[in-house]
């Protein structure tokens, strides 16, 4: 039987990335003068790489052979993902970010049904409590029994430790829970720790490779707005009696 359900943060419970993340990470390059901008279409090759300070020192390595890092480059790294993580905070608070299609209604039916929800994420625990708390409820990231996030765990995704510290820490196996995500890269890490994975995609994940999940949905679907399944003929709203269809199978 279902005991728990794990989540991914971005991209996952909300489309984050391209007017988020991105935005944010624009305007701490300007506050320190940086020539650095990343639009929408640089931004989606830069996904590929998993947490925010891999992916600045992967976009100076790789596109921009002409900058000269200075000796405090590792330093420079670490403050502008603190100034970035400060943006986005502040466009959490404007609103500017909701939740997907049928998240917090599945969210809101595992309470009821005395579930465990949990978060596991390569973002920053900020991160993660400001969008719960601007997005979903002020009081909401009480509502995860475990929330893993940020350098907790050495290895990013694809890596699979993200999912296993938080198996561990929920004192569950994973036969018994189910994880979300919306990229190759979070399938493979909740893959690697054992977990069947829903993926939701979106625009910038929507033609990667998801062999082995147990479903590829638009979204999770509301009543009057049901998910498209992309791996099969198929439409409706993603439920516990659903979900424990789809793991039994």
């Amino acid at each position: 039987m279902l005991k728990a359900l794990l989540f991914d943060i971005d991209g996952t419970l909300a489309d984050t990335e391209r007017d988020g993340h991105r935005v944010a990470f624009n305007a701490a390059f300007r506050d320190f003068g940086l020539d650095w901008d990343w639009d929408a279409a640089l931004y989606g090759k830069l996904l590929a790489v998993t947490g925010g300070k891999e992916r600045m020192r992967h976009y100076v390595d790789r596109f921009r052979p002409d900058y000269i890092k200075p000796v405090d480059f590792d330093d420079l790294v670490v403050e502008l993902h603190k100034i970035k993580t400060g943006h986005y905070t502040r466009l959490l608070a404007a609103g500017g970010i909701p939740l997907r299609p049928g998240v917090k209604r599945l969210i809101d039916e595992v309470r009821q049904a005395g579930l465990t929800l949990a978060i596991a994420t390569t973002t920053t625990p900020e991160n993660v409590t400001a969008l719960l708390r601007h997005s979903l409820a002020p009081d909401s990231p009480d509502w995860f029994a475990v929330i893993a996030a940020g350098d907790i765990v050495p290895a990013k995704k694809p890596a699979p430790d993200i999912y296993r510290w938080a198996l561990d820490r929920l004192g569950l196996k994973a036969a018994a829970c189910v994880a979300f995500e919306d990229s190759r890269n979070g399938l493979l890490s909740a893959q690697g720790a054992g977990l069947k994975t829903v993926v939701t995609v979106n625009d910038y994940t929507r033609d990667d490779d998801f062999a082995g999940a147990v479903a590829v949905l638009s979204d999770l679907g509301e009543p009057d707005a049901l998910y498209r399944r992309l791996d099969r003929e198929e439409a409706g709203v993603v439920d516990l009696a659903r979900l424990n269809d789809w793991l039994q199978a």
